[in-house]
């Protein structure tokens, strides 16, 4: 599969702009070329902690225990991961932690991968589901302020929060072969 979007564009450099002006010291990620950019700037600023997981729900408990040691963290993940962590999801409601994660989607527009549909369909539904608001970002012009809303949500008001960023945003992934 090819990124896209090689170069960065201007919402990718804003997303971590914000995350990182809201003092988030650790960015746990499974790898992905949707979030690609934000995973290399966290690894190259020596403030954030980069956290590669092996499975998204890892990155609950990382987050979890980064409010826990007074550090702000936020889980980058695709939306087949939401369903990997759909389990784990009950820790952040039972013990009322702050929650901020960043989806890149799939099972959208132009995706080729049929095995990606279902939880595309389902991401948004079952992050509800588990007490978790959702914003949906599909414009680049409303990425930085969705992503700042959310983190004031999460870090300031102790919400849980997802946002979605549509696969028309991330660009069209195509299969090379």
């Amino acid at each position: 599969m090819t990124n896209p979007n090689p170069e960065p564009l201007a919402w990718q450099e804003d997303i971590f702009r914000v995350i990182k002006q809201v003092g988030v010291r650790q960015v746990a990620y499974v790898p992905d070329a949707g979030h690609a950019h934000v995973i290399q700037r966290a690894k190259a600023d020596p403030e954030i902690r980069d956290i590669v997981l092996t499975t998204e729900e890892e990155g609950v408990g990382v987050v979890s225990g980064a409010w826990l040691g007074g550090e702000r963290a936020v889980l980058l993940m695709q939306s087949s991961g939401v369903g990997n962590c759909v389990n784990m999801f009950s820790l952040l409601e039972s013990c009322r932690f702050p929650f901020f994660t960043i989806v890149t989607m799939r099972g959208e527009y132009a995706e080729f991968n049929p095995w990606q549909g279902p939880m595309g369909l389902a991401t948004e539904g079952a992050l509800k589901l588990m007490g978790i608001t959702v914003y949906r970002v599909d414009s680049p012009q409303d990425a930085a302020e969705l992503v700042d809303a959310g983190l004031s949500s999460a870090f300031d008001a102790g919400q849980r929060v997802a946002i979605l960023l549509s696969q028309s945003l991330i660009g069209r992934k195509k299969w090379v072969r």
